[in-house]
Parts: structure tokens; sequence; C-alpha cells
């Protein structure tokens, strides 16, 4: 077999052309560009073939079930090659012929007297159908289990053949020749299927070379014992037969190298840069297992170029088999003196490719740079660690966990110094401690503090410091004692590490991945649930203790405050009652009720609310009674009482002539604030603070000297607007549970409030220089939610109170009512009796509608119990799905605005100064109405 062929090399050889723009061999019209030293004649000068001529069903089954059977398969070949090598070989032959895909037929006739190259040329004529299908790419699981096989059976068969067949110079000699020419092919079916065969066909040889090597060693240590004994206990036979082995064991070695040298040199070096990426990945898969396993023959830098010039690659499923090839070299403490040079030459790319568009190669990249990291800590520059340090917020979870191992690598080390440190108290500080600090401090620098739970999640799977609770607590109320030079966190860092240990306490206590980072519908596996579970227990009963002595200490800033006071919304709170810390319960109610007296900051405010909403929830029987009253106890005496007080002292120096001064205003302005912002998480109906705030809005908008502030008036519309969802509230409530008349009276209560509140909207839209009304106006268009809730309730499924006869007759007066007025006329088409729409009927009069793309952004009606202040114009999208109906047990907000996405209708803030509220109400209740004239509504 012709062996010596192809040019010496180098490492330092220059990137070839083809990787400045195209990494790739180019496909011209006259077929493949072919390397000049292949040892077959190109078939550039022939016309071009179809790709495929599709093997038929029968022969597919065939082929299929003798390649399932490969073991038995390679058995029976082996009895047949030794005692017929011809045709043993020729049914070889027409395996790898049928395994492309193609029907043509190798007779004795064209073995004997043709050679390969013209074998080949005859079978590509069989190639008559113009399909694009082969084996090796149909789709289906008998097709993979194919290609499966199909690689087994080639390791199969060398590895039965390895201790005499492959060393006779005919099998060896004409397989290899075969698949180098079908390599060779313009038949992408052979070429695809042959270099599969001759790469799985080089990695059996190297198994096989690793035997040999094996055995090579034994008998020359077996050789040299032998030799060194004195002469008179050495045995001269055994001593010749070793040297005969050894000498046996050398040549089969050389006879492999040579094989495996031919078959690198005429298919490898071709095919590593083909036009089909398939064929490239292979090459690349393959190469990383002969330089895993054989590197003292492949781990050289003729060899490892090849990987770092396709790490250019235009696919990156290639550039994937590049990285997942290096991975386990890099990997290996015994290889990384041989990747010196690699590593240097090819080093900038590798971290460049941290950066790649297709995620899993990105991955890789960066677990690749970890292992460089590792064994070559000084090639990497502080530069090229930034850019991986960057990834740990990236929007892709895998790619910043990735990034994140890099951190604790790289940044996250820890040190075995800091094991006797103690606070100035003469408590121990954790080996965690400086690890916190670091990554605090990573923070500050990364000038990324919007994105702290962005940080946490890449961190908190790999490394324990995340939920080390008492290390970091242990950093915000113990004073460092001066002794061990350890210095205090400045408020920068106090209120960075608060920010990460509340995002660390969300993360933990629900297992969720921050917003537009982990999957939309994923279900957690019962050992993540546990761990959940457990990681909530965990630090629940670390910070019941600890929060109100941080709530102590940061009580004056805001900040701070803000992320402290959400602590609670993520405890296991039955752990107040089974632990019995109750104790713990009251002192962080009243620390909660001593923040609302004295803090005016809405974040503040907002928080205090929600989290009072969570202690104060049904669900916890166990403290619910005890959280109720104190509920109770803050709203009264913290937030009205003091509002009254406030609005008294208003109301008197306006009476007695005197203007009120800046203590009154900000008493006042305050009070409602607190009102406002507590409405909308709790009912606070039962202290009729509609009246007066209802007042001060009639007030403004007769331009009444006795008006407040417009900040004052806009907390009033907030508190009417909170005020009339608990009524709608209250009314569901008593609809479920069959109350008849009662609902009559409540509705026509609620009827009453709205239609006041809803003249007085409008006319402070009238309101000249009134801007900051117009706005809240609009925020507060709470008729498009009566009126869909009311929809909504006449075409909903029956509650069990309408399976009683009751009679919802008023509801449907009362959304005419809406429209129309009182004694307005109402058209022939809305006095007609109500029946139900259907669904069909429902999205058939939907599809229909056309009031000018005009609906409100739920985010604006407060949908998380938050306000927007400032809501930015967006054009319509598209009409959304309609959704399920929500729950029935759903708080005033959540129910509102569920029953407005079920629509499906677009959300679109729209301009105070194109239209009325009550013209809203027109246009949204017409997509309602029977009444096709829309002239009798407007």
């Amino acid at each position: 077999m012709h062996r010596s062929i192809g040019k010496r090399i180098r490492m330092d050889d220059p990137i070839p052309p083809e990787y400045d723009t195209n990494p790739m061999t180019p496909m011209t019209e006259g077929g493949d560009i072919q390397e000049p030293f292949t040892p077959y004649t190109p078939y550039s000068n022939h016309a071009q073939t179809p790709l495929h001529n599709p093997i038929s069903s029968n022969a597919s089954r065939h082929l299929d079930v003798a390649v399932s059977n490969f073991k038995m398969l390679v058995d029976e070949w082996i009895e047949q090659y030794k005692s017929h090598k011809e045709s043993a070989l020729l049914s070889l032959m027409q395996f790898f012929i049928n395994g492309s895909g193609c029907r043509g037929k190798i007779t004795s006739n064209m073995a004997n007297n043709m050679e390969h190259a013209a074998i080949i040329r005859k079978m590509t004529e069989e190639f008559d159908e113009e399909s694009g299908e082969y084996p090796l790419i149909m789709a289906g699981q008998q097709w993979k289990k194919f290609r499966s096989n199909f690689c087994d059976f080639v390791a199969h068969l060398v590895k039965q053949c390895q201790y005499s067949i492959i060393y006779d110079q005919y099998l060896m000699d004409n397989v290899i020749s075969l698949l180098t020419g079908l390599s060779d092919s313009q038949v992408r079916a052979f070429r695809h299927t042959a270099t599969l065969a001759a790469m799985k066909l080089m990695t059996a040889l190297v198994d096989v070379a690793l035997v040999v090597s094996v055995n090579l060693d034994n008998t020359q240590r077996q050789y040299e014992s032998e030799r060194q004994k004195t002469r008179d206990k050495r045995a001269s036979d055994r001593l010749e037969s070793l040297m005969t082995k050894r000498q046996e064991l050398e040549e089969n070695m050389d006879e492999i190298k040579n094989m495996l040298t031919y078959m690198f040199k005429s298919v490898f070096v071709h095919r590593y840069r083909d036009t089909l990426p398939e064929i490239r990945a292979i090459c690349m898969a393959e190469i990383g297992v002969w330089m895993k396993k054989f590197h003292t023959n492949f781990l050289d830098d003729s060899y490892l170029k090849y990987i770092g010039w396709t790490l250019h690659d235009k696919v990156g499923e290639v550039r994937l088999k590049c990285l997942q090839a290096l991975q386990p070299l890099y990997a290996s403490e015994d290889l990384k003196g041989k990747l010196e040079l690699f590593t240097s030459k090819f080093k900038d790319r590798i971290v460049a490719m941290t950066l790649d568009k297709e995620y899993d190669v990105a991955v890789h990249a960066v677990r690749l740079v970890i292992s460089i990291l590792k064994h070559h800590r000084d090639i990497l520059t502080d530069k090229d660690c930034e850019h991986v340090y960057e990834l740990v917020y990236s929007s892709h979870r895998a790619v910043a966990q990735a990034a994140g191992e890099f951190l604790n690598e790289r940044l996250f080390v820890p040190d075995d110094e800091f094991a006797n440190v103690h606070t100035k108290g003469g408590k121990r500080r954790l080996k965690n401690t400086p690890l916190i600090r670091d990554l605090v401090q990573f923070f500050i620098e990364s000038e990324l503090h919007e994105h702290g739970a962005y940080l946490v999640d890449s961190l908190i799977e790999s490394n324990e410091m995340m939920k080390d609770w008492e290390c970091m607590t242990d950093l915000l109320l113990e004073e460092p004692n001066p002794k061990y030079n350890e210095e205090p966190l400045d408020d920068r860092q106090e209120t960075s590490l608060i920010e990460l240990m509340v995002c660390c306490v969300r993360q933990a206590a629900t297992g969720d991945a921050p917003v537009g980072r982990g999957p939309n519908r994923r279900i957690a596996s019962m050992k993540e649930m546990k761990q959940v579970q457990d990681d909530k227990q965990r630090l629940t009963e670390h910070f019941i203790k600890v929060l109100p002595q941080l709530l102590d200490k940061y009580v004056a800033d805001h900040d701070k405050l803000t992320n402290l006071l959400s602590l609670p919304q993520y405890f296991d709170l039955n752990i107040y009652t089974t632990s019995r810390r109750e104790k713990d319960l009251d002192e962080l109610l009243k620390k909660l009720q001593k923040i609302v007296d004295k803090h005016n900051d809405t974040e503040v405010l907002e928080t205090c609310a929600k989290t009072l909403e969570t202690l104060c929830c049904e669900e916890n029987a166990s403290i619910f009674t005890r959280c109720d009253v104190q509920r109770r106890t803050l709203i009264e005496k913290t937030i009205v009482d003091k509002y009254t007080e406030s609005l008294d002292d208003w109301n008197n120096s306006l009476e007695a002539g005197v203007k009120p001064d800046d203590d009154e205003t900000f008493n006042l302005v305050s009070s409602l604030k607190k009102i406002a912002t507590f409405y909308s998480c709790h009912n606070m109906g039962q202290w009729n603070v509609w009246d007066t705030a209802y007042k001060t809005i009639l007030e403004a908008q007769s331009n009444s000297p006795k008006a407040p502030p417009q900040e004052a008036v806009q907390y009033c519309m907030r508190a009417c607007y909170f005020s009339l969802l608990w009524d709608l509230h209250h009314c569901e409530e008593l609809a479920q549970s069959g109350a008849g008349t009662a609902v009559e009276d409540a509705v026509a209560e609620t009827k009453g409030r709205l239609l006041r509140f809803m003249d007085s909207m409008e006319e402070m839209l009238k309101l000249e220089h009134c801007e900051e009304y117009k706005e809240e106006v609009c925020k507060r268009n709470c008729i498009m939610f009566i009126l869909n809730f009311l929809n909504r309730k006449l075409t909903a499924p029956l509650p069990s109170s309408r399976q009683k006869n009751e009679d919802w007759q008023p509801l449907e007066l009362y959304k005419t009512s809406l429209l129309h007025g009182e004694s307005d006329s109402v058209s022939a088409a809305t006095k007609k009796n109500y029946s139900r729409k259907n669904k069909k009927d429902m999205e058939e009069e939907h599809e229909e509608l056309d009031i000018d793309n005009l609906s409100l952004d739920d985010n604006d009606f407060a949908a998380q119990h938050h306000f927007e202040e400032n809501v930015p114009q967006r054009a319509a999208p598209t009409r959304k799905p309609k959704a399920k109906r929500p729950r029935t047990d759903a708080g005033p907000t959540t129910m509102i605005n569920a029953g407005y996405e079920e629509q499906g209708q677009p959300l679109v803030q729209r301009p105070a100064r194109q239209c009325t509220t009550r013209s809203l109400a027109y246009k949204y209740m017409d997509r309602y109405s029977d009444d096709d004239d829309s002239q009798s509504l407007m």
C-alpha cells in the first residue's frame, strides 16, 4: 500500500487562505476542489451526478437487520474470510456501497479486474434518481439506530481482527483504498458514509495500537528482567521467545501507525474542510478521540493545528465539536504540557468564542477557558478574564452559569488564612466572609446594579456562599475587629450586600430564575422542590431572629429598608408557630407599624403593604388572627387617624383664614399617600375613606380654595379607584355566596359611587393647566374594568347561585344604565331578553370589532398592586389569545385584570386629550352590545 504521500506539516504554517473568508472547501460547478496529493484521480472532470439513489424498502430493512446484529455478522464474516478471502472482501465492499444508499452491485469480475477508482465510478453511475436522502441523514428512529450500529460494526470488525487479519496486507489495504476513494467522491452520500467509516476505522485502529503498546511495554519489561538474570539462571529459549515477540509487536505497531498516517493524509486532510458541515464535524469529533486515547502519536502541534483552524468554521455544530475535542485534553493534568504552543496561538480565538451566537458553543468555550485557567493560569490576561466576567449577566442561563463557574475559579478562591478571624464582639468569622466581600466588590465594579438577580442566578447553584445567610448578616451586624485589619463595609457595600442577599433569598425560596432567563413553563422535579422547601425553611429560621435587628440598624435608609422589608414575603410562615416564635412575629409587626409611621418613601410603603398582605393571608391560619389584629391597628392608628388629624388641621387653618404651613401640607400629602398605597393591598372600606377622599376631588374639581395640593388630589383619585375595585370584589363575593337581595343593594351602592366618580373624572379632564390630573384620570379609568367585570359575570359559566333560579337581571340593567343613563331611552336591541353568548359568537363579534384598537394597559391599573407613574405610549400589538377564567378567590385587582385579558384585547395607552372617560366606556361596551347602530350609544 502506498503510504508516503503528502507534505510535511508544521505548527507554524499560516492559516489556510480559505479560513480568511470561507472555512471550508468551496464547491465549484465542476465538483470538489481536492488536495494535490490524493492517490485517486478527482472526479472534477466528470459531470455532476445526483446526490442519492434511495435504496428500496426491502433493501433498507435487510441492511438495518444486518447491521443491528453486527456482532454475529462480524463473526460469520471472519469465518468466511478465513476460508475465502476474495468473496468475504467483496461482501464487505458491497456493505459499504449499500450503506451509502446505492443499489449498485459489485461483481466478482469487477473486483478482480477493475481498480477501486473504476469500481467507484461504476457505482456512481447507479445513482440515477434525484432524491437527496441516504441512510446517514434520513429521519426516523430506525436510521438513527442504523448510524450507531454502522459505527459499532466497523469498530467491532477491527477489534475481532486485531491479532492477525489486519496485518495480512490484504484486508486493510483494500478497505482503506476503497474508503479513501469513496471519501473523495463527488457524490455526497459516498463521501459522507466513507468519511464516517474511515474515521471510525482510524479510531478502532487507535484502540488496537493502545493494546499493542501495552503488550509491547510488558514484553520489553519481561525481556529486560530476563536479560539481567545471571547466566546460570537465564532461560535462553524464553529470552529468544520474548525477543521474537517484541520484534513482532514492534512491526505491528509500525504497521498500524503507517495505516493511521496514510488515512489521516488521504482522508482527514481532505475532509476536515469539506463543503458538508456534517463531514467536518465528524473529522473534528474523531481527532479529539485520537488525541485523548493515543496522545503519544496524535497530541502534537502538527495535528492540533487542524482543530485550531476549524475553530473559525462558519457552522456552529463544527465549532462545537472542536471545543468538545479540546475539553478532555485540557482537563488532563498529564497532557497540559503538550498544549502550551497551541494555547498561545489560539487562546484569543477560544476567548472570543465565549461570545458565540450559538449558545452551546459559548457554554463550551467558557468551560474550555476554565480549563485553560486551571492549567495555564498565566496565559489568560485580565482583559481575557473580563470578557468572561460580563457573561454572568447574560440572558442565557447556561452561558451565565458557566461564567459563574469561571468566577468561582478565578475570583472566589477560599482563603485558608482567614480561618481564625474574629469580630469585635468575639464571634468567629465564617469561611465565606472574604468571598462575600469579593462578591460585593465585583457587583459594584460591574456597574450593573439593577441586575443583581442575574448575578445571583449565575452563582447560586455552583457556590455555597450564596446561601450562607449567617455569614451575610454577620457582615452587616457584627463590627470588625481592628486587630485583624478587617475594614468595615461602607454604605455602598452594605447596600449592594443587602440587595444580593435579598436576591439570594428570593431565588432560594421560590426556585425561580430571574425574568427573561429561566424557562417559561418548566416543571420542577421532586428533588428541586424538596431543595427549595429545605432552603426556605433554613432561611426562615435564620431571618426570623435577625431581621428585626437589621430593620433597627437601617431604619433610616430607605434603599436598604425596602429590600429588607421584602424578606418576610419569602418566609415559611408556619415556622413562627411550629418553632414557637410568636414573640418574633409580634416584634416584626411592631417594626412594620413603626416604619409606616416614620417613613414617607413610596417604595418603602409599597413594600410594607405587600409584606403585611403576605403575613395576613388567610392561608396562613396559624398566624392570621394575630397579624390581622395588628393590621387593623396599623391602618387605623397609623394611617386613618393621622389622615383625619392632618385633614382637620388643614381645614382648621383654612377656616381661620391662614394658609396651611409646610408641615400641615406635608402631613396631609403623606397620609393620603399611605392611604392610597395600603388601599391597593388591603380593603380599607370599613374606615369610610371614600367620603373624605371624594370630597377632596370635588373641591379640586371646582377650584375651591380649600382644595389641597395637586399631589394630594392624585392620591385621593387612587384611593377612590381602589375603593371601587374592592367594592366590586365584595359584589362578586356576595353573588357567589347566593345572597340575593344583598347583591342588588351592593351593586346599587357601587353604581352610585361609580357614576359620581366618573362624572368627576370627566370634569377633571376639562381643567386647564392640570396635566397631572389628566394623567391620573387616564390611569384610574376604572370604568373599563367595571363594565368588563359586569359583562364577564353575565356571560361566564353559571355559578351556584344562578342554579338556584336567582335573578341576575339587575346586573344586566345596571350594565345598560351605565351606557345610557337612568332616563336615557334604550334602543330596542338593548332591551331584548338576556341570552348567553357562546365562545364562537364572542370570537366572531370580537373579530368584527373596530374601535381604533382602544384599550388600556393592565399595568396602569395596578395589576401587581403598584403604581406606574410614567406609562409610555406604544403601538397596539396583535390580539392576544383568550386567557382562562381566573380563580374566583382572586384579589380585586387580579380578578379585574384577568377578566380584561380574557377578552383578548390589545393593550395600549391613549392620550387623554383624544377621548373622555364616558366615551371610553361607550366604545368599550359597544364590543359586547348587539345594537348595530353605534350612533345611538354615542
